[in-house]
């Protein structure tokens, strides 16, 4: 955002405003806020970037964890209930936090989820990011216009599937940013890797709340999780994922 917004709007010299954008960049930084990062140049200004501190960090996985960690939460087949958390403003707001920290250096053009769980996700990475989102179906919808449709073997059914995406929705050689909700056999993240690759595009990154320990092959080995979960004979055992030794260390 240009200076000449700051002074016109609150009829300052821009001068004043960037000492005062100074002073908030200080505290921003001292607190975990974010950065306040100065762009130079006449059609420069000045953007905000919010992350998050390790130790913050540290307590929302943990607080993740606490509330992972109930056998009320088993779903048949090894899955979890998620619901809940995934539809907690508060809970959402803090997961993009620390998913936009992890990209905050690099040049992300899109978040990239499938629906419907990973959708309250991808917006709130999306928003940190400010950039936009873009959905992954399972079936085309005639509002989408038209389509570019992927075939992918489901990691948890071994079954193919069909995904499909507007081609409205990227542009050739964009950065994008896969996040999801939770990954057992990661045939679903693999079905959007191929997806992206289909529009062109550069994968920067995969991101997933929550991973599932059971065995097996993964078809993704490179990936972020705030959490791994044990979910087997009607118990729930949540541990931290490799995000924070990943990221901090």
């Amino acid at each position: 955002m240009p200076l000449t917004f700051f002074a016109e709007r609150y009829d300052s010299a821009k001068s004043s405003i960037s000492e005062d954008l100074t002073i908030l960049k200080r505290t921003f930084q001292a607190r975990g806020t974010g950065l306040l990062e100065t762009i130079p140049g006449a059609a420069g200004g000045t953007r905000f970037l919010p992350y998050i501190l390790k130790e913050e960090a540290n307590q929302v996985v943990e607080t993740l964890i606490n509330q992972m960690s109930s056998n009320t939460r088993y779903l048949p087949g090894g899955y979890v209930y998620m619901s809940d958390l995934l539809g907690n403003p508060a809970t959402l707001r803090q997961i993009g936090r620390i998913f936009a920290t992890q990209y905050l250096n690099q040049d992300v053009d899109a978040v990239m989820t499938i629906a419907t769980k990973g959708v309250p996700i991808a917006q709130s990475v999306a928003d940190f990011l400010n950039v936009p989102f873009v959905i992954v179906r399972h079936d085309t919808e005639i509002t989408e216009g038209s389509t570019v449709n992927v075939n992918y073997v489901s990691g948890s059914s071994t079954r193919i599937e069909k995904m499909s995406l507007s081609k409205r929705s990227l542009k050739p050689d964009s950065n994008v940013l896969i996040v999801d909700d939770y990954m057992r056999g990661g045939g679903t993240i693999g079905g959007m890797m191929s997806m992206v690759d289909e529009f062109d595009a550069n994968l920067i990154g995969v991101g997933v709340v929550a991973e599932s320990t059971a065995p097996g092959g993964r078809a993704v080995k490179d990936y972020t999780s705030l959490m791994r979960v044990d979910a087997e004979n009607d118990t729930v055992i949540s541990k931290p994922g490799n995000y924070l030794e990943k990221i901090f260390n």
